[in-house]
């Protein structure tokens, strides 16, 4: 890890949502297509992502370890999300965010995300 990554870093990742996306369970049972919290969690844990990968060395990762979220409000599948990450604090090797989504009317998500810097040689690889 480089010096330079320290708290307060952001990161921000804005998506257009897509029916891949979608609560799968009830578009399938009703028809509804709105966001799903997995997608949401996805997209807060890119944008941590984007906060720090600048500050890690070339043999570096960061793996996330920890969720925390609560998703507060629905959006329609078609929407903008804008996904934010903020470190805000940094032991070692574990980041944790606090990270928060909106749609185009109001805050859909927030809560807590843990990461932890890895070297890429000790992750496993496809075969």
């Amino acid at each position: 890890m480089k010096e330079e990554l320290k708290e307060g870093l952001e990161g921000e990742w804005v998506i257009e949502t897509t029916p891949e996306m979608a609560a799968q369970h009830i578009a399938e049972e009703e028809g509804i297509l709105v966001y799903s919290t997995p997608a949401m969690v996805w997209h807060m844990e890119r944008a941590a992502v984007i906060a720090v990968s600048a500050y890690l060395d070339d043999d570096e990762v960061s793996v996330g370890v920890r969720v925390d979220i609560s998703h507060i409000a629905g959006t329609a599948i078609g929407e903008t999300v804008r996904a934010s990450a903020r470190l805000v604090r940094v032991e070692g090797r574990r980041l944790t965010f606090t990270v928060e989504a909106h749609n185009e009317r109001e805050k859909i998500g927030e809560g807590r995300h843990q990461r932890v810097v890895v070297k890429k040689d000790r992750l496993p690889r496809k075969q």
